[in-house]
């Protein structure tokens, strides 16, 4: 029986794979609602848990790609690759309305550019705290800093090592956690209350899930406007990570 089922799985990995993330995703807005009251976003509680079973997953088989080494788990490791994760922030950009974004104008596009930078000098000044001196280990975890997506296409692009990149995945999971959490709590200090606040505040923190996870709990119909700016801020980061930052970094540090 066992080994029936093992079969099918293995067969049919993608199948497998949504069956897992739905299981996993269920768990975590449980856990969200009733543990936290819905203050730490289940998306959040999701990607810890996808963290540590990946972790499990590594330990049990010794490999490189985490629960996906697993057979009967292979399809994760599509299912959680570039292509669905882009074609997933691409698809809540598309849910903001062109006339609003309008009207963000020079401020929105400001915001941007000062959030990727500020995050990433944060980023790099937490790497020299830890002892980290090294042009490329700051670059990827400063840009992990912006984004636990920006960390690991920098770290890939200018051969930073596998624990670098690590800890600019944990370092962008922590800014994207502390997002969700906070953002509920600061709204209306911030005038947090419309589309182009929304847009300005989504692209000075950057980190998709984090922004749209905070918005969703401060009022879901900002969601769209500040998920567009963060989408854009990725790929602001993705570009100006491992070429301007990373050569004014090697200027300063060698």
């Amino acid at each position: 029986m066992l080994e029936t089922l093992s079969n099918v799985f293995t067969d049919n990995p993608l199948i497998v794979s949504f069956a897992v993330i739905g299981i996993t995703m269920y768990i975590s807005y449980a856990i969200s609602a009733k543990l936290t009251r819905g203050r730490i976003h289940g998306s959040a509680i999701a990607i810890i848990l996808g963290l540590v079973l990946a972790y499990i997953g590594g330990v049990l088989t010794g490999g490189e790609k985490g629960l996906s080494d697993i057979s009967i788990f292979a399809g994760i490791g599509l299912m959680g690759g570039g292509m669905l994760r882009d074609f997933a922030i691409i698809a809540t950009a598309f849910g903001a309305s062109f006339t609003e974004i309008k009207k963000a104008g020079i401020s929105g596009v400001s915001s941007l550019f000062i959030g990727v930078i500020l995050s990433f000098i944060v980023g790099v000044a937490i790497a020299l705290a830890f002892g980290y001196t090294d042009a490329v280990s700051l670059t990827t975890i400063g840009a992990g800093t912006a984004t636990y997506i920006v960390g690991p296409v920098t770290g890939a692009a200018i051969g930073a090592s596998s624990e670098v990149i690590t800890i600019s995945i944990a370092a962008g999971l922590i800014k994207s956690i502390l997002t969700m959490v906070g953002t509920p709590f600061i709204a209306k200090y911030i005038g947090l209350d419309n589309p182009r606040t929304a847009m300005v505040y989504g692209g000075m923190m950057g980190t998709t899930s984090g922004v749209a996870g905070g918005l969703a709990a401060t009022d879901p119909k900002l969601v769209p406007y500040g998920a567009v700016t963060a989408t854009f801020y990725t790929g602001l980061g993705c570009l100006m990570a491992p070429s301007i930052l990373f050569l004014m970094t090697k200027a300063i540090f060698g």
